[in-house]
């Protein structure tokens, strides 16, 4: 715990933000740093609850509460309380491998579980993660840690996102050869060009890279396993492989004119944007550009916020963010949604916070389904239709939207976003392996164990699980890695 009145004491700070309307003009890190005594203060805040849920993860209703790494939270809220910042360090890497990942990125699900947040805003546990890490690279803490021995076993690993780097990282520190293998320019996965540079800067991304090759593990880029590099060569060259390459298969809308141009899936348009801005800072013009367009985003999650942020900055004519759902309260069902569940509450995330500087209001529409896309006679799209929607549960527990009549509304659109998630992984690979899948198409393996039915070959992350968190992607990672250092040695020294 921190300090024991620390709850009754201090009010919750999270990470502060630069003005939304200045950093619009650039693509920098939207956050600001907060000083040492602030996050002393956050720090403070956690409280002796007996039982600490936030560091145990697991899923409710199929939505995640508590941190799925299982990270000691309580110890290293107490540690920075106590200024020992190279202790919490230690702590925070026993069982996170990249907490400036989760520190940025990840929703926070053991925020939600904070026992605190029972009747007060809860220990912002996001926010101190980050600063520990941080203060970390600043001081010089963190260093290669290469193994001492090496045991001459070569692992693979396909795909560098966060599953495959914390697996490779694993599987590096019990001394085995690690390749990683990514089919893009650059080492991160959806860390690197699916996350805009304002939220998670490459350059983070870069520096963890950076350690793990210095610590010995390999990355080869620009190359897809089973289309560059055989199979065939895989099989011969490693003692094992895990699989890691995430749920890239898109989700699309079955609507009237969908074939028409200017509609494009947000991951498409965020990867470009990011390539562009990493190689040339957008001079080579290969994006698509968002600039004095009407944007129609849809899509209410995370990916659809980074778009609207994107297209701001683009500068953009309008912006308009479909939410299927209806708006929510600003606090908690306590029948529907009781504590420790993950909070479903209203939230301004940073995206929505900017374009109600730059255009005036939020740009959400809610309760809103895509009837039909309209073009023009060039074959472009010029209008969104939609209505709004009313849910109901079916007799067989079925989820069914009505139409909900003389709601019926034509948008003016010249760029359309979608950004409704994944369906699951690419099936290339995995057919070329003989690999085995479940009907959601996600790779066979069981949680746990992570061993798909090809021998020494396993699989973690998205492949597996289906569209995913970061933390459970790292979760997965390491425990990939163990299962896989079982398989090769017999026995394991990975947690």
């Amino acid at each position: 715990m921190g300090k024991p009145t620390g709850f009754m004491e201090y009010e919750r700070q999270s990470q502060r933000e630069r003005d939304p309307l200045e950093r619009t003009k650039d693509w920098n890190d939207y956050t600001a740093p907060m000083t040492e005594e602030e996050i002393k203060q956050q720090g403070a805040r956690c409280m002796d609850c007996g039982i600490p849920t936030c560091h145990h993860g697991s899923e409710i209703n199929g939505v995640t509460t508590g941190c799925p790494v299982y990270h000691l939270i309580p110890e290293w809220n107490d540690l920075v309380y106590q200024g020992q910042w190279k202790e919490a360090l230690v702590r925070e890497h026993e069982k996170n491998n990249f907490p400036e990942f989760t520190g940025t990125a990840c929703p926070a699900p053991c925020e939600g579980a904070c026992v605190l947040g029972i009747n007060e805003p809860p220990v912002a546990i996001r926010t101190v993660e980050r600063s520990i890490i941080e203060k970390g690279f600043d001081e010089g803490w963190v260093v290669p840690e290469p193994p001492e021995k090496r045991t001459g076993k070569k692992v693979a690993v396909i795909g560098s996102g966060p599953a495959g780097l914390a697996a490779a990282a694993q599987l590096n520190k019990a001394g085995h050869w690690v390749t990683v293998f990514e089919r893009n320019d650059r080492v991160g996965g959806l860390l690197t060009y699916g996350i805009p540079e304002m939220k998670l800067p490459y350059a983070m991304v870069e520096r963890r890279v950076e350690l793990l090759k210095a610590e010995g593990i390999t990355f080869i880029t620009n190359t897809e396993v089973g289309r560059d590099y055989p199979v065939q060569k895989l099989e011969k060259e490693f003692d094992s492989t895990i699989l890691c390459g995430g749920a890239t298969v898109h989700r699309d809308i079955q609507a009237e004119g969908r074939e028409l141009k200017g509609i494009h899936y947000a991951m498409d348009f965020l990867h470009a944007n990011t390539k562009s801005l990493l190689d040339s800072n957008h001079e080579d013009g290969n994006f698509l550009s968002a600039e004095g367009k009407n944007v129609i985003v849809i899509g209410g999650g995370d990916t659809g916020t980074d778009c609207l942020a994107t297209s701001i900055r683009h500068n953009c004519k309008s912006l308009t963010q479909f939410d299927i759902y209806d708006k929510k309260g600003s606090i908690r069902d306590a029948l529907g949604n009781p504590w420790p569940q993950y909070p479903v509450v209203h939230r301004i995330e940073y995206g929505q916070k900017e374009a109600a500087s730059k255009y005036g209001d939020d740009p959400r529409a809610y309760a809103v389904q895509t009837t039909k896309f309209v073009g023009d006679e060039n074959g472009h799209i010029k209008e969104v239709h939609t209505v709004n929607v009313k849910l109901r549960i079916g007799e067989n527990g079925e989820r069914i939207r009505d139409a909900i009549p003389g709601t019926e509304k034509a948008w003016p659109a010249d760029l359309v976003l979608l950004a409704i998630g994944f369906s699951g992984p690419e099936q290339g690979l995995i057919e070329q392996m003989n690999i085995e899948t479940n009907q959601n198409s996600t790779v066979k393996a069981e949680y746990g164990k992570y061993t798909t039915n090809k021998e020494g070959v396993f699989s973690a992350g998205d492949m597996r699980r289906g569209q995913s968190l970061i933390v459970w992607a790292i979760n997965e990672g390491r425990e990939a890695a163990r299962e896989c250092d079982r398989y090769l040695m017999g026995a394991t020294v990975l947690p």
